[in-house]
């Protein structure tokens, strides 16, 4: 894809535009697959980030039930994605939800590894996070990022902006509810106390897997059986206003969620295309219904089939309707 790179305010104002005035589920979106060749050789696969030349992806891979969780890392050379690999901090604990920071010199993660080396019984889930020098580096060992950012409960879905600013998910403190979204801000070279973001975002349900845009001009997350839901998790938006509050999240519509669980968003800012991974199901037993094995595995199999599997939509091809 070889689209013009415009400037991130620029996006976000075309992002307004587009939500403002066309609405949600109006504007005839194209989900696609993403790499269904690759994925679908794993059970479960999650929580997908891109790096901004898109020659580095990382990726969570996970059991069906989830008790085996690693991330994954590919790289595009001569226009061909590598063969998959574990990356070099895990494969031993529960490692997800991998996110590069803006400058892609950080990986943040969340694990339930435990705080030392000399420990071998894991933890609760905490935000961790890998360096290196440059991008071709190798990553450092994990670190785990300390209070005020984890606590003793879960820390899920670290998202970094621009100014290092940290939002997560965490399922207690001084929430609004079951899960929030919170804000850990980068003052004077550390992070200050975690605060849940407002009610426009946050509700007494649940609300996890936010992205932030780098320059902190809109959030995408995931609400569950919301009133105004399809069914399960579906994506929301909501945009910071002139005086840094936000506005009230809305539902991104029918033609980008289904009535499974839609989550774990991402957006490449420069090529407009939100990723995001989605349990939904497609399988059909047809009319006649199936008289071989074959058949029957090969629409058990389909991409859409019910496991978590990564999709994309294009914000550029809404645009140009």
């Amino acid at each position: 894809m070889n689209f013009t790179r415009r400037p991130l305010k620029s996006i976000s104002v075309t992002l307004i535009f587009f939500i403002s005035h066309l609405g949600f589920g109006q504007n005839n979106l194209q989900v696609q697959h993403f790499l269904p060749n690759l994925f679908m050789q794993f059970p479960n696969v999650r929580d997908f980030t891109i790096s901004s030349l898109e020659d580095e992806a990382y990726f969570t891979v996970q059991s069906y039930l989830g008790e085996l969780s690693a991330i994954i890392s590919i790289k595009k050379e001569n226009e061909k994605w590598s063969e998959p690999h574990i990356v070099s901090f895990s494969g031993k604990y529960q490692d997800l939800e991998p996110s590069l920071s803006p400058n892609e010199l950080r990986l943040f993660f969340a694990s339930n590894r435990p705080l030392n080396n000399s420990a071998d019984k894991p933890k609760d889930f905490d935000i961790w996070y890998v360096m290196r020098e440059n991008r071709n580096s190798e990553w450092s060992s994990p670190i785990n990022i300390g209070s005020p950012v984890n606590s003793e409960n879960n820390e899920f879905y670290p998202s970094v902006s621009n100014n290092n600013n940290l939002y997560f998910t965490c399922d207690a403190r001084n929430s609004k509810g079951k899960d929030d979204i919170f804000l850990c801000k980068w003052e004077n070279g550390v992070y200050s106390s975690s605060i849940s973001l407002s009610d426009s975002i946050n509700s007494p349900g649940y609300e996890f897997n936010a992205y932030i845009c780098p320059n902190e001009s809109f959030i995408i997350f995931t609400g569950y059986n919301k009133e105004d839901g399809l069914g399960s998790g579906d994506l929301y938006i909501s945009f910071q206003n002139a005086d840094g509050t936000w506005s009230k999240a809305k539902n991104l519509g029918s033609e980008i969620n289904s009535d499974k669980m839609d989550y774990c968003p991402f957006v490449d800012i420069n090529t407009r295309t939100l990723y995001f991974t989605s349990r939904r199901s497609q399988l059909n037993s047809g009319p006649s219904g199936f008289s071989t094995v074959p058949e029957l595995l090969s629409e058990m199999n389909k991409y859409e089939n019910g496991q978590s599997r990564i999709y994309k939509v294009s914000i550029e091809q809404i645009l140009s309707q």
